[in-house]
């Protein structure tokens, strides 16, 4: 079992982001307060005798509260779960508020894994984008966290901005292997609904790059990573040997685990999922009550195998077929395995003996094979 925790607040809001976060910080005590009774009125849904192996603190931007109560939230998961030795222990933070104090607070606390925004290592990018940062920040940031003894530690880049060349991009790149921090995380620019960031493409103020250009980034980026020693463990992610995000890697691979604060969700590995309400208000409110407002699905057999099928696949592990027959049965599994035969024959994907994977030029159209794989 791993523990997520959503803390919603941010100095302010990026042009691109559709997550849950609040920019006023009016509610930070009282939500706290709430957080720390979710996590006491949560506890019987970590099984007897389980221990927590990952935790990790999203948002939102964490590093928006303070040491002392990140502090009140390590004691409370402390007093009441049971963790694994070894386990991961990640917050998110943005670079301008990691100064050599708050690194010196993070070390003090269970935190040995710190997960930094940085979107790029250009200034007007990061304008482009309303980052608060800078990218010298960038660099101290990472100083002040080494000098404390946390190392393990990856970077966010965004690729696909409007009119970036590809030039641009590699030295974004260039930029992260010259740090040399573990891990990295790169993603496509997305326009997502509702943001301000849509609004100016439906204004016509600002043009999304051809997918020509995309797939260009995309190659550059795993050509440059790869030939750094970095494992492309997954579509978005790539980690020097054995250092992959390993609470992330438990969502790819169906591990059961539990969601806190507004918004967040919980799964029980087999079937069911639960989401909080997504309002820090509501959610605030409702449990400094004594009660949690949630909302419970369960998944159909249907539900399940597409799940299986598109997070496994994401993953340089793939798709067991052993697993996936003794999950799903054995008609389940050969209709998997014809569906797959004709990009097997194309080449986009590999039965290589009981892993079903994408190859690396299946990664490229990765979205299309898995939505062929749904029956």
């Amino acid at each position: 079992m791993n523990l997520y925790l959503h803390i919603p607040f941010c100095a302010s809001r990026c042009s691109y982001c559709d997550f849950y976060t609040q920019t006023s910080s009016r509610l930070r005590v009282d939500f706290v307060t709430a957080l720390l009774t979710e996590l006491a009125l949560q506890r019987g849904e970590l099984p007897e005798g389980e221990e927590v192996q990952h935790i990790y603190l999203g948002g939102g931007t964490p590093s928006q509260l303070t040491i002392e109560e990140l502090g009140r939230i390590f004691e409370q998961i402390d007093r009441l779960y049971p963790r694994a030795s070894g386990g991961e222990v990640t917050i998110e933070c943005n670079p301008d508020d990691v100064t050599p104090s708050y690194a010196e607070g993070l070390a003090a606390l269970p935190i040995n894994r710190v997960s930094m925004g940085v979107q790029s290592f250009h200034a007007d990018d990061l304008d482009f984008l309303q980052r608060r940062h800078s990218p010298e920040q960038v660099h101290e940031a990472v100083s002040a966290l080494r000098a404390v003894g946390i190392t393990n530690l990856s970077l966010d880049l965004i690729y696909g901005l409007p009119g970036q060349t590809l030039s641009r991009w590699a030295e974004n790149v260039d930029q992260f292997l010259s740090i040399g921090t573990p891990h990295l995380s790169a993603y496509h620019l997305i326009y997502e609904e509702g943001t301000a960031l849509t609004r100016l493409v439906e204004l016509g103020r600002v043009k999304p790059v051809s997918e020509e250009d995309s797939l260009a980034f995309f190659e550059l980026l795993i050509d440059r990573m790869q030939g750094a020693g970095y494992e492309h463990y997954e579509i978005s992610n790539f980690a020097l040997p054995e250092c992959y995000a390993r609470h992330n890697t438990g969502y790819w691979q169906g591990v059961p685990y539990l969601g806190f604060g507004p918004s967040a969700h919980s799964y029980d590995g087999k079937r069911s999922r639960s989401y909080n309400n997504p309002s820090l208000s509501g959610y605030t409110q409702s449990l400094l009550r004594g009660e949690r407002l949630y909302t419970e699905e369960h998944l159909s057999p249907e539900e399940l195998q597409h799940e299986y099928i598109m997070t496994r696949l994401r993953t340089q592990w793939g798709i067991s077929i052993m697993a996936y027959r003794e999950r799903f049965g054995d008609v389940a599994t050969s209709r998997l395995r014809q569906l797959a035969q004709p990009f097997i024959e194309a080449g986009t994907l590999a039965l290589e003996g009981d892993k079903l994977h994408l190859t690396r030029s299946g990664i490229f159209v990765s979205d299309g094979i898995i939505a062929e794989l749904f029956d």
